[in-house]
């Protein structure tokens, strides 16, 4: 198996420290997402005994990166939502998406495609956007390698609409979360001293931001996530993670809470 330590854990709050606010949550979808799906994105998948279709782009969520996986070590262990860890089930860890979001992942070398539901949080390295487990990784066939390029696309439920006297409408109308909207830190350091990450936490909050520290275990250690409140907009809090990046932080990576 190729597992890596670190990628998926239960958080231990830590340090609280001051608070900021951003704007109206909005998404502004990239050129070549504004065309309306055609009939192959449509597909619909039944996951017991409900029906999901790919939600459109503009107001879904698309996007396309490495995928790992974790299995056996962290079976039976507790998930970011409350949840054990099975790695036999059809589950996920993602920064940003809403728990409980339906995924469809394909793995864009083999074209197998494969549906999870997201209760972790993670990876948390800045290359890779999701962490399957063990049973979907093995039906995209990523299990020997490690890790896959894929796209995920958003699912929204299919939900039944009244049509009196109206035709039907060719496209369901879907349900679905906002994809926006949560409250999102920007991870900007990692250590295993408690006095280097309250050293790095101090300087964010003497200049105003909302700071906290995580432990997690890591490599047969424990290390301690220092966290920048960066709002309630995924799309204003990416603006801060560039920032970030372009500011003596180039692995500041985005996570939801």
């Amino acid at each position: 198996m190729n597992l890596r330590p670190g990628s998926f854990l239960p958080l231990l709050l830590g340090l609280l420290f001051l608070v900021t606010s951003c704007g109206p949550p909005h998404i502004t979808p990239l050129e070549h997402e504004r065309k309306r799906p055609g009939k192959a994105t449509q597909r619909p998948y039944v996951i017991k005994g409900k029906t999901y279709y790919p939600i459109p782009n503009a107001e879904g969520y698309r996007e396309t990166g490495i995928a790992s996986w974790y299995g056996k070590q962290f079976h039976g262990r507790r998930t970011s939502n409350g949840e054990t860890y099975n790695m036999y089930g059809g589950t996920a860890a993602h920064k940003t998406l809403p728990m409980g979001t339906m995924l469809l992942v394909k793995n864009l070398k083999n074209d197998k495609s494969t549906v999870v539901r997201i209760n972790d949080r993670g990876p948390f390295v800045k290359s890779r956007i999701i962490d399957l487990s063990y049973a979907a990784a093995k039906n995209i066939g990523m299990i020997g390698n490690g890790t896959a390029k894929v796209t995920i696309t958003a699912l929204g439920e299919a939900v039944q609409q009244k049509s009196i006297g109206k035709k039907p409408s060719a496209r369901p109308k879907l349900k679905h979360k906002d994809f926006d909207a949560g409250r999102f830190y920007v991870q900007v350091g990692s250590f295993e001293q408690r006095t280097n990450a309250r050293m790095l936490a101090r300087k964010f909050a003497d200049k105003g931001r909302d700071v906290i520290i995580q432990q997690f275990p890591a490599a047969g250690t424990r290390l301690l996530r220092v966290m920048v409140f960066s709002g309630t907009s995924l799309h204003k809090a990416k603006q801060y993670e560039k920032y970030l990046e372009n500011n003596g932080f180039p692995n500041a990576l985005i996570i939801a809470r």
